[in-house]
């Protein structure tokens, strides 16, 4: 018995060292990785020095008749591209001559109307889209959109902050809370998405699982769109579960490829 009862102390440190070390290694190592492929890249430092226009993946308004919703993510500029994507949500009712981009940003107004080309690149890089509904599942969910987005909660001048949130993919998310049937959430890298203004303990965005979240801080998901996901100050590590896969801070996803949401969760 003596033996045994002086190995228990030693065991303590080195399970504390163990945990030390898994966190090191899952969210501050590939970080590590990611800056290292921003420091070789050759990509732009400057916003002044980036594409913006167009990438024509999204036809004249007046050319396509159905409505229709889509939601982008775009790979963020300079050095916050080591760590998260920028969102953006848009929409055409059916017959609209036009398109129509809500973002935020962190200066003036976050709320932002048509800044941007519709399907334009961010930072220079081409957008992604993570979910497309067209026809009457997309007519249902626009007045739902506009309406979230008129009650945003941050939407005054002061109100952005880039972390923990709100931010663009604070914004986001608080549109997909409103609209679950889409049946998607934001990538893991979607820094900002898991903001909340308090402690919350409920469904996730999706609707399809349970989520733990300590105002944006820290948070746990379980679900069936989410997966598992471990949060830490806006770190995202976890696995997919329907398409299988790894979530990596700052890679964001690793796996079988996602499809594009193209018809509402029944």
């Amino acid at each position: 018995m003596r033996p045994y009862l002086h190995s228990m102390p030693a065991a303590r440190p080195f399970r504390r060292k163990l945990i030390m070390l898994t966190i090191l290694a899952v969210f501050l190592v590939p970080l590590i990785a990611r800056a290292a492929l921003y420091a070789a890249g050759d990509g732009p430092r400057s916003w002044r020095d980036a594409d913006w226009s167009s990438t024509g993946l999204l036809p004249p308004a007046g050319e396509y008749k159905p409505a229709r919703v889509i939601v982008f993510t775009g790979k963020a500029g300079a050095w916050k591209g080591i760590f998260a994507v920028h969102s953006w949500i848009v929409l055409k009712p059916a017959g609209a001559q036009e398109w129509t981009r809500y973002d935020v940003v962190g200066w003036g107004n976050p709320v932002r109307t048509n800044n941007w080309p519709v399907d334009g690149r961010w930072f220079g890089n081409a957008p992604v889209a993570i979910a497309d509904i067209s026809g009457a599942d997309a007519e249902k969910l626009i007045p739902r959109i506009e309406a979230a987005v008129r009650d945003y909660g941050f939407s005054h001048a002061g109100d952005y902050r880039i972390w923990p949130g709100p931010n663009s993919n604070s914004f986001t998310a608080a549109i997909l809370r409103a609209v679950p049937e889409l049946g998607v959430a934001l990538p893991p890298n979607a820094v900002g998405r898991d903001f909340r203004d308090r402690l919350y303990a409920g469904r996730t965005d999706s609707g399809t699982g349970v989520e733990l979240n300590l105002a944006g801080f820290a948070a746990v998901k379980l679900g069936w769109v989410e997966g598992f996901e471990i949060d830490l100050l806006g770190l995202v590590a976890g696995l997919d579960l329907r398409h299988p896969g790894v979530k990596l801070p700052g890679f964001g996803r690793i796996g079988v490829e996602s499809p594009v949401a193209t018809a509402l969760a029944r």
